[in-house]
């Protein structure tokens, strides 16, 4: 993308803020996990009220983000989204609907399209923790295929995936006509 897609312009602020603001309607609380520039990328994020993480390890991929946001989760907590920061549109509807399932692992679906958020029960907290760095977060979840409940959703947000300039405006051009 050419700069950090958290801070792309989305919705009257970032990609960051939207995420923090749709999951912060109903997650406390939000934790945002940085890896590249995370200095910069805090100093952005403590504003919005987010628990901010830095991950060092973040060049070894995306589990290691995971893992250091799952080792700050309160004890109280029985659930987390995963979510990636390239997905700013989901809705609010689409997490509403993931909170209902009582599936350790409960993913939305749009189209035959898995997306995000990803929500994961504390039950399997330890075996995402116990991966090497080098694993896939998806060695996890395909242990537990048997365990998923697929959220069917109206809700093309979750499988947005805005990874270069291209997708960024068919993204804005489709916010732009709601």
């Amino acid at each position: 993308m050419g700069r950090p897609k958290a801070f792309l312009p989305f919705r009257g602020g970032t990609f960051l803020s939207a995420i923090a603001g749709t999951l912060g309607q109903r997650c406390s609380p939000v934790i945002a996990v940085f890896g590249f520039d995370a200095d910069r990328c805090i100093q952005t994020a403590r504003p919005l009220g987010l628990l901010v993480v830095e991950n060092s390890d973040y060049p070894l991929g995306m589990l290691t983000s995971l893992q250091a946001g799952l080792r700050v989760v309160p004890d109280e907590s029985d659930a987390v989204f995963f979510m990636l920061v390239d997905h700013p549109a989901i809705s609010l509807s689409t997490v509403d609907a993931l909170l209902r399932s009582e599936a350790t692992i409960a993913i939305p679906r749009f189209e035959n399209r898995r997306g995000h958020p990803v929500l994961i029960r504390r039950a399997i907290f330890g075996e995402f923790l116990a991966e090497p760095p080098l694993s896939k977060v998806r060695d996890v979840i395909d242990r537990h295929a048997a365990e998923i409940e697929y959220i069917e959703v109206g809700d093309p947000g979750i499988s947005d995936d805005v990874d270069d300039p291209a997708l960024y405006e068919k993204l804005l051009a489709r916010e732009a006509s709601l």
